[in-house]
Order: C-alpha cells, then sequence, then structure tokens
C-alpha cells in the first residue's frame, strides 16, 4: 500500500472505535443462577423456538449494517475510484439489500423493532468516508467495512450456534454467508490493512500465543498424510461451490407470512 499521510493516526482511531460495533452479543458470563435460569432470563416463546435476547440483539445487528453499508457502497459506486472498490460496493449493495428484506421478514414474524437509521458510531464512519478523497477514500472504505464485518462474523457464528429459533438460525445462516462474501470481496481491493486487523485481535490480551513451536527456516517437515474415509463408502455430496476466493450466495427466498414485502 503506498504511503498515506495520517494513515497511523487512522488506523489507532479505527482500532479504538471499532470495537464498539454495533451492540454487544447478550453475555451470561456476569449473571448470577444457574445456567437454565441465565438462559430463560430475557427469552419469550414464539411458534418458531425460543428468542432469547443473543437472538434479538442479532437481528437488530443485522440490520443495522445494511442502514449503513447500503449508502457506503452507495456512494463507492457513484465514486468509483477504482474498479476494485467499484466491484467491492457492488457486493455490498446486493449484498444488504437482500439480507435487509430477510430481516425485515423475520424481524416482522417474531414481534422485533428494528431500527430505521444507522446508530451513531455508524453515522460518524459514514461522514468520515464522505470527507475522504483519492486513495484515502479508499483505505477508509476497506478498512472501515472490512473490520466492520470481521467483529460481526464470529457473533453471528455465537448465535447461529445457541440458537433455538428456526427463523434465527436461518437469517444466521444466511448473514454468515453475505458478510463472508463482503470479507472477501474487501480483501481483494488491495486496501485491507492486515496488521491493524491482527494489532486490534490481539490489543489487551496478556496470555501467550498457544499452538504449534513456530517453523525453523530452512527445516522441512514431514508432509501429513490425507485424511479419508476407509473401506466402501459411498458419497454424493459436493465440496461447497464457487471457485477459490468466492462465496455462494444463493439461498432460497424467505417466506413472507406477514405480508412485509407487501
Amino acid at each position: 500500500m503506498p504511503p498515506i499521510n495520517g494513515t497511523a493516526l487512522f488506523v489507532a482511531a479505527l482500532v479504538a472505535t471499532v470495537g464498539a460495533l454495533a451492540f454487544p452479543v447478550w453475555s451470561y458470563a456476569d449473571r448470577s443462577g444457574t445456567g437454565e435460569a441465565n438462559l430463560a432470563a430475557g427469552t419469550v416463546a414464539t411458534q418458531w423456538g425460543p428468542l432469547s435476547a443473543a437472538d434479538r440483539d442479532l437481528i437488530v445487528r443485522v440490520r443495522l449494517a445494511g442502514l449503513w453499508e447500503l449508502p457506503a457502497g452507495q456512494q463507492a459506486m457513484e465514486r468509483a475510484p477504482s474498479e476494485a472498490i467499484k466491484e467491492a460496493a457492488d457486493h455490498l449493495i446486493v449484498g444488504h439489500t437482500d439480507l435487509d428484506r430477510r430481516v425485515r421478514i423475520i424481524a416482522a414474524q417474531l414481534g422485533v423493532e428494528l431500527p430505521n437509521q444507522p446508530n451513531e458510531q455508524q453515522q460518524g464512519w459514514l461522514r468520515e468516508m464522505t470527507a475522504a478523497s483519492g486513495v484515502q477514500y479508499e483505505y477508509k472504505f476497506a478498512n472501515l467495512l472490512r473490520a466492520a464485518h470481521g467483529k460481526i462474523f464470529p457473533a453471528i457464528g455465537a448465535v447461529r450456534n445457541s440458537t433455538r429459533n428456526t427463523l434465527v438460525r436461518q437469517l444466521a445462516s444466511d448473514a454468515n454467508q453475505t458478510v463472508l462474501d463482503h470479507i472477501t470481496v474487501l480483501e481483494k481491493t488491495g486496501r485491507v490493512d492486515f496488521d491493524a486487523i491482527a494489532n486490534d485481535m490481539v490489543a489487551g490480551t496478556t496470555a501467550s500465543p498457544s499452538g504449534p513451536p513456530a517453523p525453523v527456516p530452512g527445516q522441512l517437515v514431514p508432509s501429513a498424510p490425507a485424511a479419508q474415509a476407509t473401506g466402501d463408502i459411498k458419497t454424493t455430496s459436493r465440496p461447497s461451490p464457487g471457485a477459490p476466493g468466492t462465496v455462494n450466495t444463493k439461498r432460497p427466498d424467505p417466506v413472507d407470512s406477514q405480508g412485509v414485502l407487501g
């Protein structure tokens, strides 16, 4: 990436601010009582299964993501500073238009009230991008959006793992595909600062890194044997479609039982 005046200041601000993306996923870590009681706290019954506070939090966060990323994508398409940024903007517009349609349907079915404008922090990110130009605009566009997607990615997985509500489980699956697609295409711009992302991940941690030992330069390691089934096993499935570096985002349309789409 070419040198940019003020880049270091921007990275520091990015690390400090993006951790507060939308709302934190509901945590039971500081709640007293039994596990069953904590799980029941804030949970309501629906015909699609229990709807927890974490479920509702994800629904709102998906809506909020679209409320600022759609205008961010539209602005980038209009400015079209480069074809790579324009491609990323295209994915943002298409992905969040589709995801917003899905989240509005699900929210209506579950009785969850949705916000109608980005939160204050997201509005600030849009103002930052609007004020930038040239290479700095590309850098802010790619890094603000990449960092935001990186923060919500594990939150989606946590809700997908724990939810007992079938509508929320489907929304989490859909959001996972969309976010991974946007992460992939934002990285293709060549403007993502991976050092800043890595530093953000370890900021404030004190534990020593775990995992296998560091490789020794020049030392060859033995090849690992293939992991495969043995015997006369017949399989019919195939790996997920799509060329390397792409994400398949095709999925069935949601059932609009509340007539949200008119």
